[in-house]
């Protein structure tokens, strides 16, 4: 994969850059403010992008807000974004635009090397990859009358899972059930949602997008 950093922090963006070298991707660019972030990706269109949320000159939300500026730019461009603590306004900015390719992970993942890298890897290929963290505090927020209330708690557990970004396999692995057991949650939950038949990618990254916004 061909890949930007954007992170003001030169000890942990070169950190970054040893990591995805090492495993075989290519670092187009590495950059510390949100205006270099979306030159670089108006310039290279990477496959996906590693962004810090706080960055100069305030460091509260600059590499959030570079990051859909970048979407807006080129649209779709995937971002996996890296933030030190859960702030669920900042999921629901990324979500906005119903695109998917778009990640939200705490900064304490990357040390865990090969799910920080997985999660990178579906961004890039178009899917949600959200924090467990991050998907706990938005699922509390849902209002009284959202369609979410018809699901099972098996089927919630499901759509938790894909939320994190999980396939159905891996899924089925994490509850210890068959292929086929996660397979009809997830068509339920499709169901439910009024998400009638479209590419199964498509319809996951809806699913997920439609539970998690407010």
């Amino acid at each position: 994969m061909r890949v930007v950093i954007a992170d003001d922090a030169v000890l942990l963006r070169e950190g970054l850059i040893r990591l995805v070298e090492e495993n075989g991707h290519t670092v187009v660019s590495a950059v510390g403010d949100g205006p270099s972030l979306v030159q670089s990706i108006k310039e290279h269109r990477p496959d996906v992008s590693i962004v810090d949320v706080r960055m100069p000159p305030s460091h509260t939300d600059e590499g959030l807000r570079a990051a859909v500026e970048a979407r807006a730019a080129v649209p779709g461009s995937p971002i996996l974004v890296l933030s030190q603590y859960v702030e669920v306004s900042y999921a629901d900015d990324l979500l906005a635009d119903r695109r998917g390719a778009v990640g939200y992970l705490l900064k304490d993942r990357v040390s865990l090397v090969a799910e920080f890298l997985d999660g990178l890897r579906r961004v890039a290929e178009g899917g949600t990859v959200l924090d467990p963290e991050v998907v706990a505090q938005l699922l509390v927020r849902r209002r009284r009358d959202d369609p979410m209330r018809s699901l099972t708690p098996r089927e919630r557990e499901v759509l938790v899972l894909m939320a994190e970004g999980m396939s159905n396999t891996a899924i089925a692995r994490k509850m210890v059930v068959t292929d086929g057991a996660v397979e009809k949650h997830v068509r339920n939950i499709f169901t439910k949602l009024g998400l009638h038949q479209d590419e199964e990618q498509h319809r996951r990254v809806l699913a997920v997008l439609a539970y998690l916004q407010p």
